[in-house]
């Protein structure tokens, strides 16, 4: 016997939410960096033609197709990407564990991204896949 608390009918929605919250949370990095909203010192300055900045684009779009629900597993793919290479480039080195690297958040939006990529953008999405 199995305890389930929701219904599998409900897996779509949750699905959606975690697709929703996950994107919200992302934005919030592409919009920091590109329009400073909300305020991080460290992207003070930033410039569109570098790194960082090709980065805020990637994460300003993707953010909100993946929010929208449009082109959800391509856009799902690239940020998976984008995240894993964040996550080798920007912290790997410093330590072995993405906790004592500062990592934990590019592993963690590395494997919902591959998620969505591999299950779809459940319910709530414009392209209703």
């Amino acid at each position: 016997m199995t305890l389930r608390i929701f219904p599998q009918r409900f897996s779509p929605h949750a699905q959606g939410l975690l697709r929703i919250a996950a994107a919200l949370l992302f934005l919030q990095h592409g919009t920091a960096k590109l329009f400073g909203v909300p305020h991080v010192a460290m992207f003070d300055g930033l410039q569109l033609i570098s790194l960082l900045g090709a980065a805020g684009v990637i994460e300003l779009v993707g953010g909100i197709l993946i929010l929208l629900g449009l082109f959800t597993r391509p856009v799902a793919f690239i940020l998976s990407g984008q995240m894993a290479v964040a996550y080798f480039l920007f912290h790997a080195g410093k330590a072995f564990w993405p906790i004592l690297n500062g990592g934990e958040l590019a592993a963690l939006y590395c494997f919902v991204f591959l998620f969505f990529a591999a299950a779809g953008p459940g319910a709530f999405a414009l392209d209703g896949e």
